[in-house]
């Protein structure tokens, strides 16, 4: 089952860095680029465009990458 987040849910996430918490910016169902790297978002696999509370930094990620925080 696909988690329902929408646009200001508060998120965290693991990634590279370590743990990541910040806040869902929106839900992507198009093809797109973020910081020249591809996101192959569609309307079958959305993601979601979340912004680090940390970095200020926005990221693509699949819902099953994020918990709701």
């Amino acid at each position: 089952m696909v988690k329902a987040l929408k646009s200001g849910d508060k998120v965290a996430w693991d990634s590279s860095g370590g743990h990541s918490v910040g806040h869902v910016v929106k839900k992507q169902t198009t093809p797109t680029k973020i910081k020249g790297h591809k996101v192959a978002a569609s309307k079958d696999d959305p993601q979601y465009i979340v912004k680090s509370d940390k970095s200020g930094k926005q990221a693509a990620h699949k819902a099953t990458e994020l918990k709701k925080a």
